[in-house]
């Protein structure tokens, strides 16, 4: 078995309490590699009354120390598709180009600080999409996501695939469970695929485009499979090696004693067509034991936003109990060849 090395500078960016909004929270980071840096999108929340999520930067030469690059937000509230939060950035670079997606919600999450259940049942996430050149000027584009699917984490392959953009999503509506809720009649949502064929719990899926906008070929890639198992999504933007894609996503499950707990897993996917696994990890990689992932704004939790290979090793950056940026590394090497002791095709 393996398990990824946490860095021993954890947590790597924490909130600045100097600075109104990240005082609170820094977490889930979308991290790149380019030009020899590597540059670190992090969601960020100044207070928690409303509980509004903004975007920040940072900057490092090596992947570990950052320094913050703005006083202010790079992404942040500005349309009525995501007047409330911009959360759980992601980023991928293809040609010249680098696509930052990220959750935008449109309605307040929380009342007296504290999220209601009424709004987060009826909470319908979106996802919308960002570009830039140069981390300087920032280019919207809206919401990419199908209407009324309450979708998350959307990563989009760092290269096109016969012409086409490729990403993967966790649709939260496309599932058995949330049909059989009495709430869920009053919602139109369109599946792709027949509804003895959804899975049962909040799942992985993977689509098509031609222009980020318009999806085909919805198919479900990873799925829940044990009793008290959660929902599983896309982490960071999927790697590409000789071997296949590499996907760090997360896991979500009830533990003994009815704990949410988060952890990150890993698969790899065929290079031509990433629909089908070639190889997963039966196990956690990385799992929540230290103090700043078991205790923060919400227990137990680690979160896979970014990933990136430096120098034959990987860097998995994650957050932390929804309060601080994490990291941890592997040999890409290692990691590769725990893989294909389960290979699956």
């Amino acid at each position: 078995m393996i398990e990824l090395k946490r860095a021993k500078e954890n947590p790597i960016l924490s909130p600045n309490k100097d600075i109104g909004w990240e005082s609170k929270a820094v977490f889930n980071p979308a991290a790149i590699l380019d030009d020899d840096k590597v540059y670190l999108l992090y969601r960020a929340i100044g207070e928690y009354d409303t509980y509004i999520s903004r975007i920040g930067l940072a900057i490092s030469n090596d992947g570990v120390n950052f320094e913050r690059k703005n006083e202010n937000p790079v992404i942040e509230p500005q349309d009525d598709y995501d007047r409330w939060a911009c959360e759980d950035p992601r980023v991928t670079k293809i040609d010249d180009t680098f696509y930052i997606t990220y959750v935008a919600l449109s309605v307040r999450i929380r009342e007296g600080g504290k999220p209601t259940y009424e709004i987060i049942h009826n909470l319908n996430s979106q996802t919308a999409l960002v570009t830039t050149k140069d981390f300087v000027k920032f280019e919207r584009h809206g919401i990419i996501t199908p209407k009324n699917s309450d979708n998350r984490d959307v990563v989009i392959f760092p290269e096109k695939i016969d012409g086409k953009f490729v990403i993967l999503h966790r649709p939260h509506r496309w599932c058995k469970n949330w049909f059989k809720d009495p709430k869920s009649k009053k919602i139109d949502v369109a599946i792709p695929v027949p509804f003895e064929e959804l899975p049962h719990r909040p799942a992985t899926w993977i689509a098509y485009s031609s222009d980020l906008k318009s999806w085909s070929n919805c198919e479900l890639l990873i799925r829940s499979s044990h009793e008290n198992d959660e929902k599983t999504g896309p982490g960071a933007p999927p790697i590409k090696t000789d071997k296949g894609w590499l996907l760090i996503y997360h896991h979500v499950k009830k533990d003994e004693k009815g704990r949410i707990i988060y952890t990150a897993k890993a698969a790899l996917l065929d290079l031509k067509n990433p629909s089908k696994i070639i190889a997963k990890i039966p196990y956690p990689i990385l799992f929540p034991k230290e103090e700043y992932e078991v205790k923060g704004d919400v227990n137990n939790v680690v979160f896979p936003t970014g990933v990136l290979v430096k120098d034959g090793e990987l860097f998995v950056y994650y957050g932390t109990a929804d309060k601080y940026c994490g990291l941890a590394t592997i040999k890409l090497d290692e990691i590769i060849d725990e893989l294909l002791r389960y290979r699956t095709i």
